[in-house]
């Protein structure tokens, strides 16, 4: 009984240590969140360069929450990649920035995003302020980025990467015959290969056919854009990637993929001469996060009444509330009612960037954008992918926006059931099900699959299919046999679509905007963002501090490319209900 209380009683201190501790700490961060804001406030000198590390950035939309709490310990420094092209955008008139420095900047956004900053570069160019690149290795995607420079240098022990585009996909049949896991698959669509390999050893013709066609668009739009920044040819291009003839950096500057071959500081000695800034002095220079923070807190006052909504679609399409990187019906229906009710939001953009994911989930969103079509025009503007599901949820607007190297399409559904019956019998472990009636029972997993349920289900997949494929002939004014020879769950390429009637017109963001503003016949109004999460402060503490821990510690462990493979097989594992979803996982290098 003593031994009893004096463990009580240990129990009881060390909770109360913790309880201490969790509030200290987060008291700590409280103060220092309402009290040290503005000590972070970065000025901005006269003369100044921007240093464009796109390092930090991932989402279009940063994304907001409805509870003060976690707005409040949420990352202040985290913006969106729209927040950084409308602050480029600002910077082009801003008399205290002369131009912008691209430093070694790695990235992890998407080709779609890559061509979006690249405009704004572009367009930022025009004011006459100058765009500088330097980087010690250049991989093709940060190529693409850097070419659009009045000036490209590159490390002269450095390397560059130019030699066209591929991918690579794993097969995983053998793998289930001598394990004796199985995948079964059910699908509709002979392109719909994300299933594929699952049943074959080897790539199909038909999805051999489709990545080879989105390849080979996707480096036509990067080709087309870099000969015009650096004023050569597209057929030259191929035969620099062809031959591997930029792989080193003198053999780079003799093809004109770069302009000067030095260390950096010949860069930044450079850029001083630029500013008329002394050798010896350090020229005066903000981080473009810095800088879209200072642009966001400080953004324009307009005396606009006028709005347009944006709303943000972006990650795989799932159940439930959703958050800054999954689509879910409770925050995507929420704002898209909001918006079409609010009498002040004359136009809808809807701004996506998903490779899809769950159908239902997908319909009725469809069905939001529907009734919101009814009462003032909806714009799609498509991001790195708007596939599957995230065509599902656009097919409908009145204008559709891509841009040229966007992943779309991909209209097909299928089904995935994991099978161990093969495992467990070679284990000796076997099951036995007991029914009232001869389809009482649910899927198991460690039976054979049965023929009759799996009737039923393609059934389900059919019907899935029909109604997708008739919501598409509806909103693109097609007939059901014309969509669905596009159709069979094959991905095209933005400019591809073109031609093919499922996308209107080629533009970003910005166009799909103007869009909205003539189709409501509006010239003077302001934006505003969706959508607010509702999560609340639990949900929060649930990935701080430690999940964000554990993430990059299995990362250090096992490599970059092995934890995106883990992260994709727990993806499949957790995949419930018919699914829309894009035909492959896709990673083009």
């Amino acid at each position: 009984m003593i031994i009893m209380k004096f463990l009580g009683n240990v129990l009881a201190t060390i909770v109360g240590i913790f309880v201490f501790t969790m509030l200290f700490f987060f008291g700590i961060l409280f103060i220092g969140a309402v009290f040290g804001g503005e000590e972070d406030t970065v000025v901005v000198k006269e003369n100044s360069v921007i240093e464009l590390d796109l390092s930090e950035i991932q989402y279009d939309y940063a994304g907001k929450f409805s509870d003060p709490w976690v707005t409040l310990f949420s990352n202040k420094t985290e913006i969106g990649l729209t927040d950084l092209i409308a602050a480029i955008n600002a910077a082009k008139i801003d008399e205290n920035i002369k131009g912008i420095s691209i430093l070694n900047n790695y990235s992890s956004i998407g080709m779609a995003q890559s061509k979006a900053v690249r405009d704004a570069l572009e367009d930022f160019k025009k004011s006459g302020k100058f765009v500088m690149a330097y980087s010690n290795s250049y991989s093709q995607q940060e190529y693409y980025l850097n070419s659009v420079a009045n000036t490209v240098y590159l490390n002269p022990v450095g390397d560059m990467e130019f030699k066209g585009l591929s991918s690579d996909l794993l097969f995983f049949k053998d793998f289930q015959d001598k394990t004796g896991i199985k995948m079964e698959v059910i699908r509709h669509g002979k392109y719909k290969s994300a299933v594929e390999p699952f049943l074959e050893n080897k790539m199909s013709d038909a999805n051999r056919e489709q990545i080879n066609a989105l390849l080979n668009s996707i480096w036509n739009s990067i080709t087309i854009d870099i000969a015009k920044s650096r004023n050569i040819s597209v057929q030259k291009l191929n035969e620099i990637a062809n031959g591997l003839l930029a792989r080193t950096p003198e053999m780079a500057k003799a093809q004109k993929l770069v302009d000067v071959v030095a260390y950096e500081d010949v860069y930044h000695n450079a850029i001083k001469k630029l500013l008329n800034v002394d050798a010896k002095e350090e020229y005066e220079s903000v981080s473009i996060t810095d800088y879209t923070q200072n642009y966001i807190t400080s953004s324009i006052i307009t005396d606009a009444v006028d709005e347009i909504a944006i709303i943000y679609a972006q990650g795989d399409i799932e159940s439930g509330e959703g958050d800054v990187n999954i689509i879910g019906e409770g925050a995507m229906r929420r704002s898209i009612i909001e918006a079409r009710n609010n009498e002040d939001v004359k136009a809808i953009v809807l701004r996506i960037d998903s490779p899809g994911g769950n159908a239902l989930t997908s319909d009725l969103i469809w069905r939001e954008i529907e009734l919101a079509k009814k009462v003032k025009p909806v714009v799609v503007s498509m991001g790195n992918y708007a596939a599957s599901g995230g065509y599902y949820i656009a097919c409908n607007a009145n204008t559709i926006f891509a841009e040229n190297n966007t992943i779309t399409g991909s209209i097909g559904v299928f089904g995935i059931l994991p099978n161990f019956s093969g495992l467990s019998t070679k284990m000796g472990i076997h099951s036995e099900q007991v029914n009232t009636h001869q389809n009482a029972g649910n899927y198991n997993p460690f039976a054979p699959i049965d023929e009759k349920f799996k009737a039923v289900t393609l059934e389900g997949i059919e019907k899935v299919y029909s109604t997708f494929v008739s919501h598409v002939a509806k909103g693109r004014k097609m007939t059901f046999a014309q969509v669905d020879a596009l159709a069979q769950g094959r991905v095209w390429t933005g400019s591809d679509a073109l031609k093919l009637g499922l996308v209107d017109k080629i533009g970003g963001l910005g166009d799909a905007i103007k869009e909205a503003a003539r189709m409501s016949k509006t010239s003077n109004y302001s934006t505003k963002n969706y959508p607010e999460f509702e999560k609340d402060f639990d949900e929060f503490l649930e990935n701080f501090p430690f999940a964000k821990t554990k993430e990059n510690f299995i990362k250090e462990e096992i490599g970059e490319e092995n934890y995106k493979l883990m992260e994709q097989i727990k993806r499949v594992q957790n995949y419930k209900g018919v699914q829309a979803r894009m035909p492959f996982e896709i990673t083009i290098h």
